[in-house]
């Protein structure tokens, strides 16, 4: 058997690919920097506030007050109304209760996601919206405690 003949070409086109890999913006392999991570969300998306709430419930209370506090959170998506829009404003709302076998939820047995299009929505929202007042009343005597993280996409 011969021994394969030198080609310049095939050597040239091996370099390009090489150089071309290590020297291509890192995003084109997958690999996102610290400034782009999370601007893969849609920019219908962009500006959005996900707001998250954990909720841990009183040893003692009574299980279908549970279920009825869920119920009212869920209803909050049609229920609260923008002041001067006059329709409601959160864009999603779900939730549930939690199944997580990693056991780390800290007390926490319910988890929701709520998305509003602004940090003005959300703001009305945490601070003047009657519902959500009405709600966050309603639950007082059976919530332990709330853990709340709210986040933009993208936003670091």
């Amino acid at each position: 058997m011969s021994k394969p003949k030198f080609n310049p070409l095939y050597a040239a086109l091996a370099f390009l690919a090489l150089v071309g890999f290590f020297f291509w913006p890192f995003s084109s392999h997958g690999i996102v920097s610290r400034s782009t991570a999370g601007s893969a969300t849609s920019k219908a998306d962009a500006g959005h506030v996900t707001h998250v709430v954990l909720f841990e419930w009183k040893k003692a209370a009574d299980p279908d007050a549970v279920v009825m506090a869920h119920k009212h959170l869920v209803a909050l998506r049609t229920k609260c109304i923008h002041p001067t829009r006059k329709q409601p404003y959160i864009l999603s709302l779900k939730g549930g209760r939690d199944h997580s076998p990693e056991g780390l939820q800290h007390g926490a047995t319910h988890g929701y996601v709520v998305e509003f299009a602004s940090i003005e929505d959300r703001d009305y929202y945490v601070k003047t919206d009657p519902a959500h007042k009405a709600f966050i009343g309603g639950i007082s005597d059976i919530l332990e405690k709330a853990t709340v993280l709210d986040f933009t996409a993208g936003f670091y």
